[in-house]
Order: structure tokens, then sequence, then C-alpha cells
């Protein structure tokens, strides 16, 4: 009997949509901005094909919109729209924080304690795109580790929009400092195995955070 043979990875689709993703969510590419197709191909030195097959992907996750007469652009987020975004993070954070806390091993806690040390050394070094890779990075080791996948793939897609927000607000000066003083204190809470207190801190880091871009949003005039 004939076998129908192993299917291969896509690598080359995921590369194309990886390397859009992350200049869209690193402030590469501003909201609003057109994604000319022609530019994208020559930039990634890959066909028309897998440059509209990314972009349709993107298009899913919100990360990009296809507008009549225009084609495709980076997506842009209102006002109401973030309100409602961040609300949601911050139920949903601070459930995954305080399942981490409870279920997550030893090992996952050094992970998180290395990588909040990562952050603070990202915010020192002042780029913007390090900083969000080190946020990343803790996001990904509190999420992969909560105990419940759903949580975690609702948050990343989440992630992945707010970043849009994170690209262009995140070096305030007043706010990096209180930011990391969070991240600190959730750090101690899990190294304590306090459940309540990461819940608490997690949710309230995302609240905090959600005042400041809110503010740019308002400040760009955003409805």
């Amino acid at each position: 009997m004939a076998k129908i043979g192993i299917i291969q990875p896509d690598t080359l689709r995921q590369k194309v949509e990886d390397a859009v993703r992350h200049a869209i969510t690193t402030g590469l590419y501003l909201p609003g901005e057109r994604l000319v197709e022609r530019v994208l191909c020559e930039e990634l030195g890959v066909s028309r094909a897998s440059v509209r097959e990314a972009l349709r992907k993107l298009e899913a996750e919100k990360l990009v919109e296809i507008i009549p007469h225009k084609g495709p652009v980076v997506a842009t987020i209102s006002l109401d729209e973030a309100r409602q975004l961040y609300a949601l993070r911050a139920i949903l954070e601070g459930f995954a924080a305080r399942e981490f806390a409870l279920k997550a091993s030893e090992n996952d806690i050094a992970d998180f304690a290395k990588a909040a040390k990562g952050l603070r050394q990202a915010v020192r070094g002042k780029s913007r795109e390090d900083v969000l890779k080190a946020k990343t990075n803790l996001y990904d080791i509190m999420l992969a580790n909560c105990g419940n996948a759903l949580v975690h793939e609702i948050l990343r897609g989440m992630h992945s929009r707010i970043n849009i927000l994170r690209a262009t607000s995140l070096v305030d000066a007043d706010r990096l400092p209180k930011s990391l003083a969070e991240i600190n204190a959730l750090n101690t809470a899990f190294q304590k195995r306090d459940a309540d207190a990461a819940q608490e801190i997690a949710s309230e880091h995302v609240r905090n955070a959600s005042v400041v871009a809110l503010r740019y949003l308002e400040e760009q005039g955003h409805s």
C-alpha cells in the first residue's frame, strides 16, 4: 500500500509571518501604516504569495486590517477596545499568576526570577525592542507554567495586540520604575508561593499599565 508521506512544516511562511508580526509589535511599522506587498517582498526576499499568506494570518490575529482601495495596514486599537482588552487581561493575568504561584515548579519560579532580572537589564539598556522582548519572555514563563492552556492561548493573542500600544508608549519615564517594582513584588510573591498576593499584584500591574496606554490613545485622538 502506498504511503502518503510526511508533510514538512511550512517554515518559510512561518518565518515571513513572524518577521512581519515582530515588525508590528516592536513599532517598526506603526498603527495605520500601509503594508506594501512589493516592499515587503523586497525587504524579506520572498514571493508575493508568501507575503499575502502571512498578512492573512496576521489579519486573523487582528494585527493587520485590509482596507478597501488601500490594502493592508497595521491595525489600530480604539480607546473603547483598549479598555476592554486591559480589563479582561487584568482578570486573566491575575488568575494565571495565582495558578503559577500554586503549580509552578521550583525551576519555573527560578526562570521567572531570571527573566525579571533580564527585564531590569533591558530597561537599563534603554532599547525599546529589548524591553518588549524581555517582557514577552517573562509572560511566556508565567503563562506556559500556570497549568491552564486555554488561558495561555487567550493571553498570548491579547499580548500581540497590546504590544501595538506598548511599542508606542512603553518608554514612559514615570511608568517604567513603577512597572519594575511591580514585577519585583510579583517575583517575591512567587518565591513565597503566596497565591493571593500574586493574583492581586498581577492584576494591579495590568490596571496601572492601562492608565498609561489609555492616556496615550486619548492624546492621539482615538475614540
